[in-house]
């Protein structure tokens, strides 16, 4: 039987235990903080990452990983029997990501190799490649795999709420004084994912109407349809994506199996610690 592998990024906040049931191959961001390099989900996550930044007050850099590391990605699937290969990459509105995915399969002249901008961020992302790695174990050919993925990251629906505009203060996106002010006045704004891009949606006045509006905003992104999946996303906050998660499963139907995800370094870093969220996939 045909055999086709998938790979995908860590910007995908697959856990790592899920990615491994499904046979799912995650190519690492790497995180700088001056010389000092650091991979994702081998020397470093999400409270790593802030007991850094906390410590040295100011935010690392991040890079998309190599087109080298994208060709060992996809010669390890090769060599472990795979016929073809479908990359699934991080949106190629906020990281350099899926280019490098199609540099890397310049590069092996004759195999197939399919690489697919998710438009997508986090679990996303992460659906799309799950939805791909199931319908590769159901033996689907190469052209479905690659539908399912894309028809999937089209029914995604994703919101995150932030603890704090300190570290979007600290990357220069907020001014300090704003910050500081919104801070102060307990301003928690909520984010989504549009057009490939996480963008500040509304911002309001306590966490405790933020998180009604969070349940509100999910509620009717389902409008009636089946929910598929959830995941519970969150920046070294586990307490508040449980609470996060109680909530939810009590506005909607929630699956039987409901994933707990870090965000994930290469984009925690870019919206904060504390911060909580999910994606829910809706039916079509």
């Amino acid at each position: 039987m045909h055999k086709i592998a998938v790979v995908t990024d860590t910007d995908c906040s697959l856990p790592v235990e899920i990615a491994a049931r499904y046979g799912i191959r995650q190519v690492p961001i790497t995180v700088h903080f001056d010389d000092n390099s650091y991979t994702t989900g081998l020397d470093i996550d999400d409270h790593l990452l802030f007991e850094k930044i906390d410590r040295q007050k100011k935010l690392p850099t991040t890079s998309a990983p190599s087109p080298g590391a994208f060709s060992n990605a996809f010669e390890d699937a090769f060599s472990a029997g795979a016929d073809s290969i479908v990359c699934i990459c991080v949106s190629s509105q906020v990281s350099a990501t899926y280019s490098a995915a199609v540099a890397a399969s310049e590069t092996f002249p004759g195999r197939d190799i399919t690489v697919i901008d998710s438009l997508n961020l986090s679990m996303g992302e992460g659906f799309m490649a799950l939805a791909a790695a199931e319908a590769a174990q159901e033996g689907a050919g190469k052209a479905e795999v690659v539908e399912r993925a894309v028809a999937t990251g089209k029914r995604v629906h994703l919101y995150a709420l932030l603890a704090t505009l300190k570290y979007l203060a600290m990357s220069g996106r907020v001014g300090k004084i704003a910050a500081g002010m919104a801070d102060t006045f307990n301003i928690k704004p909520i984010l989504t994912v549009q057009d490939g891009k996480l963008e500040l949606l509304e911002r309001i006045r306590t966490r405790k109407k933020a998180m009604e509006r969070l349940l509100e905003l999910a509620g009717s992104s389902v409008n009636g349809k089946t929910v598929e999946r959830v995941a519970i996303l969150h920046v070294d906050n586990l307490d508040g994506a449980r609470d996060l998660q109680d909530q939810l499963c009590k506005l909607m139907p929630c699956p039987g199996s409901v994933i707990t995800a870090e965000f994930t370094p290469g984009l925690s870093v870019h919206a904060g610690s504390g911060v909580v969220g999910m994606a829910i996939l809706a039916g079509g």
